[in-house]
């Protein structure tokens, strides 16, 4: 079976059409038919049904891909390894929780960039879940996630244990005034997108006050949550270390909460079963320096 015949398959799966793959593939779309008829050919059966509208897999089809997956991953694997250098280079992609890309990731960047100038290093934030699944569909190499993490294609570690904490503006007094704020007065409750894991514990703890009539308001950033929380706009759970300037600063007031939702262990995630580039395993040793020197870096509650 043609590895090339296979990489041109794997491309009208994800185009779900001929053209779209021969787009994808820089090519002319009789090419990209002839491929497919070689493989069709080969495996004694038909892997796409053909409609105007595009193509669909086949029950043959459909028992093709997970095999076409793995054979170009141990291809890619093999020229890494073979290729690969023994000073790290290239392009390293790693996504973060926003509020671990605020305050843990710059100090490992600094130091990574002076240890290996020579690897391009792209960082983007989001939620948990969606991190979990760009880390699975090998559009991030690795990834600073909620815990805990359990899935049989990843390799987690625990690196940090966070204290979450609820903040609220300075001018809230207790507890039992953002409960009851929430329910008559409208008070937001501010929060990262959906699938973000700090958002399951929100939820956790405005059942446990009796908080009814939630309303949400999702905000993309960091700042942009503080800053409406510090104008009064509603309250937020966030990690002790990330508000404290803006508690120094009188901006927001601290509120602790229980312990079992207070405690949250920050994951570094990557895909397990194969070679892991130098660029990453430098990466983690980058990042495990400076997290040994963190009082939290590991709780055994939490890991």
């Amino acid at each position: 079976m043609n590895s090339v015949d296979l990489k041109f398959f794997q491309a009208v799966v994800k185009a779900s059409s001929i053209g779209g793959a021969a787009f994808a593939l820089n090519t002319v779309q009789s090419n990209v038919t002839s491929r497919i008829k070689s493989l069709e050919d080969e495996v004694g059966a038909l892997l796409f049904h053909r409609s105007r509208k595009g193509v669909t897999l086949t029950a043959v089809g459909l028992q093709l891909v997970p095999y076409a997956e793995r054979i170009g991953e141990l291809l890619d694997e093999a020229k890494t390894v073979i290729t690969e250098r023994e000073t790290p280079a290239g392009q390293l992609r790693i996504g973060a929780m926003e509020t671990t890309a605020a305050l843990r990731l710059p100090p490992i960047l600094i130091e990574y960039s002076r240890l290996f100038p020579q690897v391009d290093v792209q960082v983007e934030t989001g939620p948990t879940e969606a991190l979990v699944s760009k880390v699975l569909n090998r559009e991030l190499d690795g990834a600073f996630v909620a815990g805990p993490i359990e899935h049989a294609e990843l390799v987690s570690e625990a690196v940090i244990v966070e204290e979450l904490v609820l903040i609220s503006s300075a001018a809230t007094l207790t507890l039992d005034d953002i409960g009851r704020l929430i329910s008559s007065s409208g008070l937001r409750v501010l929060a990262f997108r959906a699938g973000c894991s700090y958002r399951r514990r929100m939820d956790g703890f405005l059942a446990s006050i009796g908080a009814v009539d939630v309303r949400w308001m999702e905000l993309g950033t960091l700042d942009g949550i503080i800053g409406c929380v510090a104008a009064g706009v509603g309250i937020a759970m966030l990690p002790r270390a990330v508000v404290e300037q803006a508690v120094s600063s009188g901006l927001v007031k601290v509120h602790p909460i229980p312990r079992v939702l207070s405690t949250a262990t920050t994951m570094f995630i990557h895909r397990g079963g194969q070679y892991v580039p130098s660029a990453l395993r430098s990466f983690m040793s980058v990042y495990d320096s400076i997290f040994s020197d963190e009082p939290h870096r590991v709780d055994p509650l939490c890991a």
